[in-house]
């Protein structure tokens, strides 16, 4: 048992290789949701071949050549006709377009503001005012492109209003309460929070904010 249990570890080792090696090289930022679901199944096929003694080691390489060969398949085609391209291995998409946070693609995305936030605070990026462009790519991360006149400020920013929706949370944070914010808002001339798609606030840099009118 022991003996045919390696070496199917070890058969299978080397057929995984050479299968995705056969695939071409991409980094681990470059893998696509396509990418990663064809590897789960070479690794799941391998898996029970291991573990089950009525699945023979030529059944598995079997498994492992026809699984290998569908995937690229798929990768030739997608290569030659880009209409298969996008329903197959997804798209990028532009988040913030020229300054303007795009609502649609961002619900498309499944990413909420603060979500994105998050994403350009990895990047050294901590306030939406920076950001001229945002791309989505296929891989789950974010391209950034910032305003060149931009300086970065010495405090992040602390997002205040969420599509319309004032966070307590977040006011806490920045020591403030409600009136410090509306009589803030009323200042920047906005008298009806449910305007606002978002408002940032940092100490050196004051309201950055933007309405709904304002994004696409």
């Amino acid at each position: 048992m022991y003996p045919t249990i390696f070496f199917k570890l070890l058969i299978g080792l080397v057929a995984l290789v050479f299968v995705t090696r056969l695939l071409g090289k991409k980094h681990m930022s470059q893998v696509t949701p396509f990418d990663f679901v064809y590897a789960l199944i070479l690794g799941g096929t391998v898996e029970e071949t291991i573990y089950h003694q009525d699945h023979t080691i030529p059944q598995m390489l079997f498994s492992i050549a026809v699984w290998g060969v569908l995937i690229y398949s798929v990768e030739k085609l997608t290569q030659r006709f880009d209409k298969l391209r996008r329903p197959l291995k997804g798209s990028s998409q532009i988040l913030i377009n020229d300054g303007k946070v795009s609502i649609k693609e961002l619900e498309r995305a499944n990413l909420e503001l603060e979500e994105l936030r998050g994403m350009l605070r990895q990047k050294d990026i901590f306030s939406l005012k920076s950001v001229k462009y945002v791309f989505l790519e296929t891989s789950g991360e974010i391209s950034v492109m910032k305003y060149k006149d931009q300086e970065e400020t010495e405090e992040p920013s602390i997002l205040l209003v969420d599509e319309g929706r004032i966070l307590e949370h977040n006011l806490e944070i920045a020591g403030k309460d409600t009136d410090w914010l509306m009589n803030g808002l009323s200042k920047e001339g906005i008298s009806d929070i449910k305007d606002i798609y978002y408002a940032e606030w940092s100490i050196p840099e004051g309201f950055f904010i933007k309405k709904f009118e304002h994004c696409i």
